[in-house]
């Protein structure tokens, strides 16, 4: 058996996938052809013209990244996998018949028990695209509350606050709901490469409890680095890669990674700063 698959988004030279299905596919006797799609290097990329290509030739489906995830999911409307359809995301999409998964809502259900093994708390998110899409609809399943998101687009934040329950605020009025939350979630690019930056004043750190950054290509991001040195627990994006990479091999092929074995495997794969 051969998985036909891959990844399209911006950026993603440095992605890991391939990589760790590679290892999983090992485990069972499964051969991977695998090509990334970055999109920035596509001139008037389209991305309905490509899945209806990669359907033609035979792919089982396709990983979406950053910035694809929200349109990724209209081709999977009505067809999302049960306890998904509410998150108006989706990361991989297996063909024939298209059915959409959010992997990342799955992987941080199992990562964030596994790795932080604590209630979330109050909860202030940066960022309210694709990964917001996931990571806050996941936390409140884990019991956070209150969550408050705030985005560059506005609409956006409250779009998504409307779905989930969450409370939508300004970015001007951010610094409050940072100060006063047990946990801090980095849903935005900043700190991947080549964008660099944080999302949140390493200044406002200390009094929380713990932080996730969803960015993994650097693994220590500067808001990373800031969380740690401040006292925080920290969740790294590589983390969260880890199970949702366990879960999208399980899309793939339907059959369960043990994550036991898995995950050290999989550690072996994070990026070396």
């Amino acid at each position: 058996m051969t998985l036909l698959c891959g990844l399209i988004g911006e950026n993603i030279g440095n992605s890991r996938l391939s990589k760790a299905l590679d290892i999983m596919a090992a485990d069972v006797g499964i051969e991977v052809a695998f090509t990334s799609i970055d999109t920035l290097e596509i001139e008037g990329f389209d991305f309905d013209d490509q899945i209806d290509l990669l359907r033609s030739d035979g792919w089982t489906g396709v990983t979406v990244t950053h910035p694809w995830k929200t349109h990724a999911a209209t081709w999977a409307d009505g067809a999302m996998v049960p306890g998904t359809a509410h998150l108006g995301a989706a990361n991989t999409l297996i063909f024939d018949p298209v059915t959409g998964h959010n992997t990342d809502y799955t992987g941080f259900l199992s990562a964030f028990p596994n790795v932080l093994n604590r209630s979330p708390g109050s909860v202030a998110v940066a960022g309210a695209g694709g990964v917001a899409r996931a990571v806050v609809p996941a936390l409140i399943a884990l019991g956070a509350g209150p969550v408050h998101i705030w985005d560059l687009d506005a609409d956006m934040a409250h779009e998504l606050a409307a779905r989930t329950g969450a409370i939508a605020v300004d970015i001007a009025d951010s610094t409050d709901a940072i100060r006063d939350a047990d946990g801090l979630a980095n849903c935005t690019p900043l700190g991947m490469a080549p964008y660099g930056g944080t999302a949140f004043d390493p200044l406002l750190l200390g009094h929380q409890k713990w932080a996730f950054d969803a960015v993994y290509t650097p693994t220590d991001t500067p808001f990373a680095l800031a969380a740690k040195s401040a006292g925080l627990d920290v969740l790294t994006g590589f983390d969260l890669f880890r199970f949702m990479a366990m879960q999208s091999f399980e899309a793939y092929t339907g059959i369960t990674p043990d994550p036991v074995m898995t995950l050290p495997k999989l550690a072996a794969l994070r990026p070396r700063e």
